[in-house]
This record gives structure tokens, sequence and C-alpha cells, in this order.
């Protein structure tokens, strides 16, 4: 049984002595670049068996939600540039179509293609600039503003005080934004012709392929890679995002063409809509890249959260195990078993534990290894626990090699978790030599576990085949369930099997819940913020084409169209637009959410139908509503007004 005691007291009670077997442990706290140079300093200078652990390497449960949690927030900060991104290119757009005549105008007046780039990039940086600013502002405000909203929930009373970090990390995105997405228009307006003022039909040509979508391209690629930095997922995501650009601008050209030939069968409100369609091919085209896009962005994030919601209410039921028990012996084991399904308790697997170390590799002492190989755990010099059992754990699965059947018992073979293999670089088939109470014992490995840490469930790195270490000396371990107020029970317990250690992990349970409630709390916020991010993607789409709506409701209304009619032909474009665009959306967030549920945030991915009736229905509504309340005013405006401007 585990003893606390002073430290002051320990040398009185000489249980330090030669053999004894003791261990130290230090918490070390301060300044963030303190820390990091003293790890940097441990890391170089610390012994073999020796452990050096941060706070990134907490409990398996804390540190597979707060990563997780990061990746998310991670891809969520990502999606929202890309929106951001879309939202300024379609506002460029918009920008360039009202100043072709302005800027003509002025070369006539002399202005060279310098001088009216020049003015075009200084507007662009003062709007950076007052964007960074007012960006830094409600982001501090918006800090404060949580804290005192979730102050509850955090076990401090003030966050640290905000670094010039963040800012810099917001600057440096605006510019490469404005650059990617705004710049390539703005080079095209200056290339406009003065002779626009006499023939309104010129426009300025087009730019070559690389300084159209080349700054874009760049951007995009930087900032998936900043957020994916591995190099497979990098190409999976980036393929998977040419692709779906590809199959939305396709759709759109499809969608154009069947709208010139359905035209002339539909109603007098759906023709409208639909010949908008079919006479802005390429705004049609553009617009629809934007809202699927935009619309798979939120439906992506949106399967993600559900998943990773979904995945922390999975790892922390209400009856999970909230007791260990481990140096059971094995005489008493059936016993211990019989008492605790009297006490209502819940149990687990019952598993035996021995003490083992690792000395050779197919025949190579682990001494021999290379420096650095070996695992920064020190998997290759601290011994470790070792256990048997015929049946795989239901936190394990394989992914390498085969798990025994009945006919492997009593052979020599042994399972490894993957942080083992992958700390020490064997594989199947490869011969791994224990050092077991003082006997040698050699194993072949017939299978690599991917195990589930974070399940509160006995698991072991090294599992061997049934038959092989029941000669050894050794105890059982379990976990347990009890109610609360189950004092008495354990009291009783504790008497009943005087050597049985008994943890209480109760209150890492509270923690655990705690980091997961408010990992919860910052990926709702996110969202909510990306979702933010797409109605922007929405406006800017619908006001890119602001001006043309304005004189096409003049001119219909004036041949006599009522305003209920011209409504209603706006309903029935933007709607057809919002329901493709949610149906591509929804296919591409389909597998989108599969590759980096699996791949990258490591859960098991349910596909469900209702992201499809979402991006079908809720597209159709969202872009039909929000192309409504766009156009509402342009509508709305006498047509003598608009003649007349």
């Amino acid at each position: 049984p585990n003893l606390l005691m002073n430290a002051a007291d320990l040398p009185s009670t000489h249980l330090i002595q030669p053999g004894s077997r003791v261990s130290y442990g230090g918490l070390f706290a301060g300044e963030r670049t303190r820390i990091d140079d003293f790890k940097a300093w441990l890391t170089a200078h610390k012994g073999p068996g020796e452990r050096l652990r941060d706070i990134t390497e907490a409990s398996p449960q804390i540190r597979n939600a707060v990563q997780r949690a990061g990746r998310f927030l991670s891809l969520a900060s990502l999606v929202s540039v890309l929106l951001c991104a879309i939202a300024v290119a379609m506002a460029a757009r918009a920008y360039v179509r009202r100043h072709l005549d302005t800027v003509a105008l002025l070369k006539t007046l002399g202005a060279t293609r310098s001088f009216t780039l020049t003015v075009s990039v200084l507007q662009l940086l003062a709007l950076a600039l007052a964007a960074l600013v007012s960006g830094a502002a409600l982001g501090f405000l918006a800090q404060e503003w949580l804290l005192r909203t979730i102050r509850g929930l955090l076990a401090v009373t003030e966050l640290p005080a905000p670094s010039l970090t963040p800012l810099a990390i917001g600057f440096v995105t605006a510019i490469a934004v404005l650059a990617g997405f705004a710049l390539p228009p703005l080079l095209q307006l200056a290339r406009v012709p003065a002779l626009r003022v006499l023939r309104r039909d010129l426009g300025p040509p087009p730019l070559v392929v690389v300084l159209a979508f080349g700054p874009a391209v760049s951007v995009v690629l930087l900032l998936i890679y900043w957020v994916v930095p591995d190099a497979r997922l990098f190409g999976y995501f980036t393929a998977a995002l040419v692709v779906f650009v590809l199959a939305l601008t396709l759709a759109g050209l499809a969608l154009v063409a069947l709208a010139g030939r359905l035209r002339g069968r539909v109603g007098v409100a759906w023709r409208f809509g639909v010949a908008n369609l079919s006479r802005r091919r390429a705004e049609s085209v553009v617009q629809l890249v934007a809202f699927g896009t935009g619309i798979m962005a939120l439906l992506l994030l949106s399967i993600l959260r559900d998943d990773l919601n979904g995945d922390w209410q999975r790892t922390l039921p209400p009856n999970l195990p909230n007791y260990f028990f481990i140096n059971i012996p094995p005489a008493v084991r059936e016993d211990f078993v019989r008492f605790l399904a009297a006490q209502g308790a819940r149990t687990t697997r019952v598993l035996p534990m021995i003490r083992g170390r690792l000395t050779a590799i197919n025949g190579r002492p682990v001494e021999a290894l290379r420096p650095g190989h070996g695992g920064e755990e020190g998997f290759a010099t601290r011994e470790q626990n070792l256990t048997w059992t015929s049946e795989l754990g239901p936190d394990n699965r394989i992914i390498a090699g085969r798990w025994w059947t009945a006919e492997d018992f009593g052979k020599p073979l042994v399972s490894l978790a993957t942080e083992f293999q992958e700390a020490l670089g064997v594989e199947v088939g490869d011969r791994l030599t224990f050092d077991i109470a003082g006997e040698p014992l050699e194993a072949r490995v017939a299978s690599i576990r991917k195990v589930k840490w974070d399940t509160f469930q006995p698991n072991f790195f090294i599992v061997f085949a049934p038959g092989v270490l029941e000669g050894a000396a050794g105890t059982y371990l379990t976990s347990a369930y009890f109610a609360p107020g189950a004092a008495r029970s354990l009291a009783q317990l504790a008497r009943r099997f005087p050597s049985v250690s008994i943890f209480d992990i109760d209150e890492l349970l509270a923690q655990v819940r705690s980091v997961l409630d408010k990992a919860a709390l910052a990926v709702e916020s996110v969202f909510m913020f990306t979702l933010f991010a797409g109605l922007t993607v929405l406006l800017a789409a619908v006001q890119s084409s602001r001006d043309e709506r304005r004189y096409e409701s003049a001119m219909l209304r004036t041949l006599g169209a009522s305003r209920g009619t011209v409504v209603q032909g706006v309903l029935a474009e933007f709607a057809t637009l919002g329901s493709l665009s949610g149906l591509l959306a929804a296919v591409g967030a389909t597998v989108g959410a599969y590759f980096l549920t699996t791949h990258w945030l490591e859960l098991r991915y349910a596909p469900e139908l209702m992201p499809w009736a979402e991006g079908v229905v809720g597209g159709a509504l969202l872009v039909a509503a929000g192309g409504w309340l766009a156009t509402r005013s342009v509508v709305n405006q006498p047509p003598l007004t608009t003649l007349r401007g």
C-alpha cells in the first residue's frame, strides 16, 4: 500500500538503503521563455531512464482533449480566414466594376497605370490598417467578455495580458489575404484603357494566369500548411480542396447551360430568375463557387464539432470506473472480484501484472541503440509493466500483425502498443529479450496495437500471449465504478484486503470533465465566429451584382412587371444557386469530415444524413434570404430614380 509522509521524516525511517528502488520527481513553473530554455537544457543533459514531460504531455485524457480541441480550433481559424478571403475577392471584383469608368477618366487626364495602381493599393492598405485596429480591439473586448461569461468554469480569475504575437499574426494574415485575393483585381483595374470613356464595352485586358491566380493559390497553400504541417495530410487537404472547387465550377457551367434551356418552360418569375443565371454566366459560376465553399466549410466544421463532442461524451460516461485497484495477490483474486460484485460495483477486466525490463532487440543489447533511439519516455532502459491475456481489449485495435488464437497459447509472442513500437523502431517479427525476475525471456512481436488511452480502462504497452508468464510472481489489477456514498464499502474492502492499493480517481475525472467542458465551450465559440464569416461571404457575393440588379429591376418595372414578380425572380435565382451549392457542399463536407475525423482528429466517423438536408434546404433558404435582404432596397427603389441616375 502507498504511504504519504513528510520528506523530512524519510531519513529516520531507513527505507532508502542499498538495493532499495527509489524514484525522484520535480515540478517546475515560471515564465514561458525561461521554462522553454530550461526544458531544452534538461533534454540535452538528462540521463538514461530519466523522463521529461511538459504540460502538453499530461494524462492521456486531458492531453487528447486539449490536442483535438486545438486542432479543431486551428481548422476553424483556417476556414474563417479562407471564407474571409473569398469575401475579399468578391468585394474586390465589385470594386473593380464600379471604378472602371473612374480609372478610364483619370487616364484621359494623364494618369499613368502606376499612379492608378498606387492609389488603389494605398486605399487597400488604409482599409487593412483600419481592419487590423478594429479587429484587435474587438478581439481584446471579446476576451474580456468571454472571461466574464465563463468565470465559473475557470480556475483563474484573470487571463495573462495579451501579447503582441496574435496582433502580428493577424496583421500578416490580413496583408497576405489582401495581397492574394484583392491585389490581382486591382492590377486588372489599372490596365483599363482610356478609350473606355467613349466605348463602354471595353474592359481591362485579362491578366496572365500566374498573376490572376498565383497570389491567391500561394496564400491558400501557406495557410493550409500552417494549420496542417503533416505532408501527407497537407497533400490530401489541398487535393480535396482543388477537386471540390473544380466540381463547383463544372456544376456552375452545367447549371448555366441548363438554365438557358429551361427559360421557356417555367413561369414568369422563375423565367426571370433562370434568365439571370444564364445572362450573367461568369458571375453565376463565381457565386456558386463562393456559396458552395462557404456552405461546405460550415457543414464540415459542424460535422467535426459534433464528432468531437460525441467522442468526449463517450469518453466520460456517467458509470466510468472511478477506482483503481492494484497489488491484488493471485490467491485472493477470485474472492476480491466476488466482493466487488457483492458491493454492487461495476468492474472491468482483471489483468495480471509483473515487472520486466527490455534487454535486447534482435539479439542486440538495448545499450547499443544509437543515441536518441528508444524514445523520450525511456522505453529502452526503464522497467515495464507486463501482462498477458487471451482477449483483445475493447480499447485496442490491431494495426499490424494478428492477435493470437488458442493454438498460440504458450508460444513466446508479444503484442506492442504503437507508442512502444515507434519509440524502439521495431516491427512485427522482431525478437525482444526481457529480464523478468532475473531470468531472460525472448519473445517475437506478433502484432502492433493502437490503444485508446483516454478511457480510464486498464491497458498495457506490452501484452504477452497466455501460457508464457504464468510462472512469474506477480499481482493483478482492475478498475471499478462505485456509486456516490460508497465509503463504507471501500472501508470494508481495505480491511478485508489490506495488501490491495486503492486509487480514488474521482478528482481526476472531475478535472478531465472540467477540461472537456472548457474545450467544448471554446469549440462552440469559434464555430460561431466561423458562421459569421460564412454569412460575410454570402453578403459579399450578393452585393457584387447589386448595381446590375438595380438597372434590371428598373427596366422590368418600367416594362410592366410588378414588384412581386421581380422579388420572386430574385428568390428563384438565389434559391437555385443555394440548393445546388448546398448539395455539392454536403458531398464535399462528408468526404472531408471522413478524412479529417479518422486521420487528423483520430476519431471514429459515423456518417449522418442531416448534413445533406442542412446543405440542400439550408443552402436554398439561407442564400435566398440573404439575396432578398441584400437586394430589397434595389427592388424597392422607384424605377424613375434609377433611370435618371
